[in-house]
């Protein structure tokens, strides 16, 4: 990702560019030579880059400082570089080129992510675990499960991001704003050669199609949805995150640590979650990062202004790197969660009591007995327990209340029974193997990693 984003990769994409339209523009009649292209082609890897600083001090002028050089470096082919072009016809499609590589890095760490979390999911499909909402005790369901409740979310940034790929638009050859009346000119007013000028230029640089009409730039529109996915991304590990640590804080789930890990300078007791708080952290900026594209968006002036350019060069870029660096910790942590049954075994039998009182009401009713009055029975014991638990800091005494209490005598054998935890999860394991079957391999398939495992420093 940060090779993508490089001086050399950008000023690469110019060259190109640049290399594409005096291709197309000799190809339909042009007086450009084979020879200036093939010149041009020689030099497309070479920079130097203090000579392209010293022009830019003296033109003031980026894309002007790179014509120059490129023109020095290919001086057959110095005249006819940039020809009819604006700076937007190299920055704008320069960058949606390496946008669209961008988002198929992205693509490959969220199914390399999305592979860890799914075999994680199947792997605890079975062990039952408290739920929680408003992170308060609820009904179990396995801790499989809820990963499928991270996984889910990280599907439907997959389906963004691969939509994006697929649907990513190029500027094309549209000229200073967007009426491509320097093309016209140099094609002595023929409109045909001017569309196939666009459709050819579009077609070297492997894209589809180019945005219909642009004023001097593309819409920045596609910038905020772009960003936008990324946010989504962002959003989709942030909660995966903080999951973690509310459940690391439980001692239920913990992410994976090396033998000689340091949690703290002073407590060396100390585990920290400390990879998914870097997750929580680059997520925030991530956040807060497409708002500028917004904002951009928003502030657009009729054709164009230049208040775009200096705050995407540094928000876009940082956002895909912050990205990169999230689901490589994501796929870390996914990859070598640590579960700790005996832990989630023993909180579900201590709240058990409580969850399994529907259970018990419903059976002495059946076996008999009164529905209003065992509900009350079972109120005034249910609290009479929470306050030993939480006063006395005791185990939980419900079902020796409700075993010592004549009005249940008829469900007294079945209280055993009655607080088996597989009792109370419902599907939950019939939907991990659904959705997994149904939504993650179907995605996966045909996916294959680039690369072996990497590590972020933050």
């Amino acid at each position: 990702m940060a090779s993508l984003f490089s001086p050399q990769a950008r000023h690469r994409s110019w060259r190109q560019l640049w290399i594409a339209l005096a291709e197309a523009e000799s190809e339909l009649g042009l007086d450009i030579q084979p020879s200036q292209i093939a010149e041009m082609r020689a030099k497309v890897e070479e920079f130097d880059w203090q000579r392209v600083a010293a022009l830019e001090k003296e033109l003031r002028h980026d894309v002007m400082a790179h014509v120059h050089h490129f023109g020095e470096l290919a001086p057959s082919a110095r005249g006819i570089i940039h020809l009819g072009a604006t700076s937007c016809f190299v920055t704008d499609n320069g960058d949606l080129m390496i946008y669209r590589e961008a988002l198929r890095a992205v693509e490959d760490r969220l199914c390399r992510s999305i592979g860890a979390l799914a075999e994680f999911a199947r792997k605890e499909r079975d062990q039952p675990c408290l739920g929680y909402t408003h992170f308060q005790v609820a009904q179990p369901v396995t801790v499989g499960k809820r990963a499928c409740l991270w996984l889910q979310d990280l599907l439907l940034d997959l389906d963004e991001i691969r939509r994006l790929i697929a649907w990513l638009p190029c500027r094309g050859v549209k000229g200073t704003t967007g009426t491509q009346a320097s093309f016209l000119s140099l094609f002595d007013g023929d409109h045909d050669k001017v569309q196939e000028l666009d459709r050819r230029v579009c077609a070297a640089i492997d894209f589809e199609r180019s945005i219909p009409v642009s004023g001097q730039t593309y819409s920045r529109k596609i910038d905020w949805s772009i960003h936008s996915a990324l946010s989504g991304v962002a959003q989709s590990a942030a909660k995966f995150a903080a999951d973690m640590r509310l459940l690391s804080h439980e001692g239920e789930l913990e992410e994976p640590s090396e033998s000689k890990q340091i949690g703290s300078s002073a407590m060396a007791y100390k585990k920290n979650p400390m990879r998914c708080e870097r997750i929580t952290a680059l997520a925030r900026y991530t956040i807060a990062a497409a708002e500028t594209s917004a904002q951009t968006a928003a502030n657009q002036w009729l054709e164009r202004t230049l208040d775009d350019s200096a705050v995407r060069r540094i928000a876009i870029p940082e956002s895909f790197l912050a990205i990169d660096s999230i689901l490589i910790l994501l796929e870390n942590v996914a990859a070598g969660i640590r579960v700790f049954p005996r832990v989630i075994a023993g909180k579900l039998e201590q709240n058990l009591p409580f969850l399994a009182t529907e259970e018990i009401l419903m059976a002495a009713v059946r076996a008999g007995g009164d529905r209003q009055d065992l509900h009350e029975c079972i109120r005034q014991h249910s609290r009479e327990a929470a306050r030993q638990v939480k006063e006395e800091g005791r185990p939980n005494p419900l079902m020796e209340l409700i075993a010592g209490d004549a009005r249940f005598a008829a469900v007294k054998g079945d209280l055993p029974d009655l607080l088996q935890p597989e009792r109370f999860v419902g599907r939950s394991r019939e939907q991990v193997d659904e959705f997994l079957q149904s939504e993650v391999e179907p995605r996966l398939r045909g996916f294959e990693a680039k690369g072996g495992a990497s590590e972020v420093r933050v």
